[in-house]
């Protein structure tokens, strides 16, 4: 028993530093999840996001690297969170910039968090789509929508229990807000279609 002494004080160094690092994740995990949704937002006003975007993808990767040796904490809902918003973020900003989407390598996380992104894309898309239908720009509106489709269809084959990737719920998110987003559109088109033909008929009289 003279070990004892011993063992207990490595295991408590062990969790005291382990207690540290969850701090500093749970902090760091806020910060990327309010540089993100500041870019997402920030989107939506017209305004450029991009360095406030890299600031989050550098804090990703840092975070990354002070988890190193600590796989638990770096699968923990708080992290995996923080991951999926920059990886939405990332990929919106591409999607609206008319650039090739980043890989989940080059944002600092495992594929599974940058699908889960890739899939709440699909909600924020359908607001640009609305937007457009707004200004009356349909064909904008529709090159969202074509957007959307093709992102489902990837978010779709991915077929898996919820212990390997949790995205279950969001495919069926996806698709209600896919099937809204198709009717807004097509309603916006018809009506389109309807005031030219009106018009050419006006001309005509």
């Amino acid at each position: 028993m003279q070990n004892l002494g011993r063992i207990a004080q490595r295991i408590q160094d062990s969790l005291e530093e382990k207690d540290t690092v969850r701090e500093i994740a749970i902090k760091s995990s806020r910060a990327i999840i309010r540089m993100s949704s500041g870019v997402v937002h920030g989107m939506h006003k017209g305004q450029n996001g991009e360095m406030l975007l890299a600031e989050a993808i550098d804090e990703a990767h840092r975070l990354k690297s002070v988890l190193s040796e600590h796989v638990d904490i770096w699968h923990s809902g708080i992290v995996q969170d923080a991951l999926q918003e920059v990886a939405e973020a990332a990929i919106l900003t591409s999607i609206v910039n008319g650039q090739e989407l980043p890989d989940p390598e080059q944002l600092g996380m495992p594929g599974t968090a940058y699908l889960m992104g890739m899939a709440d894309t699909i909600g924020e898309l359908r607001r640009f789509s609305l937007e457009a239908l707004r200004r009356g720009e349909t064909t904008v509106a529709e090159k969202y929508l074509d957007i959307m489709e093709e992102l489902f269809l990837v978010i779709m084959r991915f077929d898996y229990p919820d212990a390997l990737v949790s995205i279950r719920r969001k495919q069926d998110i996806a698709r209600s807000v896919l099937e809204k987003t198709r009717g807004d559109v097509s309603i916006a088109v018809s009506g389109e279609r309807l005031r030219e033909r009106l018009s050419d008929l006006e001309k005509r009289l």
